[in-house]
């Protein structure tokens, strides 16, 4: 088990789903780009490779900011500013608070499956979408997604050093046709999927690629 603090803040504002990269890019020149965990560049073009500890998402039509562990302490650096408001591509918003909602979640491993649900999940890398497309059956593209599936869980619980040590399995309900989705200037295949897993998740985390920009968010159904 580990005990997670999370915080989700949600703004009485309104954006579009591809103007979230516009709001990370604001939030970022807002702090300073000093303050690293809102965009994990180091300069000079290097990056820190780890799962991103605050996560940038639309909630509704909403601008919205997911915080976990050190990232809750990192958002001060924003509420700080003796204004929060934004200028987002050119145009100014009035950053006002919607919701803003501090909780401790105990992640775990579970005697029963939990169903979720997984938004613009981006599974596939342009490696791996290769592969995947070679395969010929429907039961081994499921069984690759929901391996890449646990992975990303796997990926979630280290960035937030919580060594999942118990066995748990992950079983894909329903899939999406594959949709192609826009990340950083390129189209990236997605899916809209649900899935059951013994595993306690909060909501709005992101799994799989992108997660900083909003991909790959999951709700518990």
């Amino acid at each position: 088990m580990k005990k997670l603090r999370l915080l989700h803040v949600v703004f009485n504002t309104r954006i579009e789903a591809y103007e979230i990269p516009a709001f990370r890019a604001a939030i970022v020149e807002k702090v300073g780009a000093d303050h690293i965990f809102f965009h994990n560049h180091l300069g000079d073009n290097k990056f820190i490779y780890k799962y991103p500890l605050i996560q940038y998402m639309r909630v509704g039509r909403k601008p919205s900011i997911l915080c976990l562990e050190q990232g809750v302490d990192e958002i001060y650096h924003f509420f700080n500013n003796k204004d929060w408001n934004l200028t987002m591509a050119g145009r100014e918003l009035n950053m006002k608070l919607s919701s803003l909602n501090m909780k401790e979640y105990t992640l775990r491993v579970t005697s029963d499956k939990l169903n979720y649900r997984i938004s613009n999940w981006l599974a596939l890398n342009h490696e791996n979408y290769a592969a995947f497309n070679t395969m010929d059956s429907l039961a081994e593209k499921i069984s690759r997604l929901e391996a890449i599936l646990t992975a990303n869980i796997l990926t979630f619980g280290e960035g937030v050093e919580w060594d999942i040590a118990e066995p748990f399995e992950v079983k894909l309900k329903s899939l999406s046709a594959p949709k192609l989705l826009g990340f950083k200037g390129v189209k990236l295949t997605g899916f809209d999927a649900e899935f059951s897993a013994n595993i306690f998740l909060p909501n709005y985390l992101g799994l799989g690629k992108g997660v900083s920009h909003g991909f790959g968010s999951i709700k518990q159904l």
